[in-house]
């Protein structure tokens, strides 16, 4: 090598950053992944429900529950996708079923990616390849448009190309769209194109590698009030049933919605009327 190229290696050796140390993994039960520089952040609390004041969801908590359970254990288990209506409770199952495995003694850790940081996964994966620990790689609110390539990165994880996804590393994402892309996208992509079987294959077969679809869909009116007063019970806050009536359907009237997520929201409203603490 001559001196010149030896002398532009080094400056681009010193200009490098340096290699991140191997993360603590034992110093919480949830982190979350950063880029530039790639680390993991530890999470000392994770904000999540109990389990059992998810209401509404029955089978989708019970399969997401058991499919956890089996790959905490070392089991055969398969990525999920949860989708469906806002505010349904997708990400909050996942973090409380995260809870409940956690409860019962199992060392499952969770890591949460966000949808544009995926491009770095496979620098993620490396990491967590190495530990003996088990990982839950969570994606929130994750769906795609038609010129994004980002979704090319998450067969990395669903894949795992040549070496495979990590035994230790298992993926849940939540995300509005079934096949994680709008309709309309699919559909006019499918009239312009000359082959329409083959034009969004590649986009639309990314949400068949998910072992388990969970569906999400909006709740009735029964089901809104029943989750408010299942808060009630749990934290104690008293309210007869006809003034939680009134003020819930008065309350998701002024919202233009009905959702878990509106419950929750009528409910912290209350308690802090009511001068409960949450």
């Amino acid at each position: 090598m001559s001196e010149d190229l030896k002398r532009i290696a080094g400056a681009l050796e010193r200009l490098a950053p340096a290699p991140q140390p191997a993360p603590d993994f034992d110093a919480a039960d949830a982190f979350v992944w950063h880029v530039e520089p790639d680390r993991l952040v530890p999470v000392a609390q994770v904000n999540r429900v109990d389990l059992n004041l998810l209401l509404d969801i029955d089978r989708a908590r019970d399969t997401l529950l058991e499919n956890t359970e089996q790959f905490a254990r070392g089991l055969p288990a398969n990525n999920a996708l949860l989708w469906g209506a806002r505010g349904m409770g997708k990400s909050s199952l996942v973090k409380a079923v995260h809870g409940a495995v956690r409860e019962k003694g199992l060392p499952l850790k969770v890591v949460e990616l966000q949808r544009e940081d995926l491009p770095s996964v496979g620098r993620l994966l490396s990491l967590l390849r190495g530990s003996d620990a088990r990982f839950l790689l969570f994606c929130d609110d994750l769906s795609f448009s038609s010129d994004d390539q980002h979704y090319k990165s998450l067969k990395a994880v669903l894949d795992g190309g040549i070496e495979g996804r990590p035994e230790n590393v298992l993926f849940y994402a939540t995300s509005n769209r079934r096949h994680l892309m709008p309709r309309d996208m699919i559909e006019n992509e499918r009239s312009s194109a000359i082959n329409p079987s083959e034009a969004v294959e590649e986009k639309v077969s990314l949400s068949d590698r998910f072992g388990l679809w969970l569906g999400f869909h909006p709740c009735g009116q029964d089901e809104y009030l029943a989750m408010i007063r299942g808060y009630c019970d749990a934290y104690g806050v008293e309210i007869d049933d006809e003034t939680l009536r009134a003020e819930a359907i008065e309350w998701q009237a002024t919202r233009g919605a009905r959702s878990g997520r509106v419950a929750w929201q009528y409910f912290t409203d209350l308690a802090g009327r009511r001068g409960v603490a949450i």
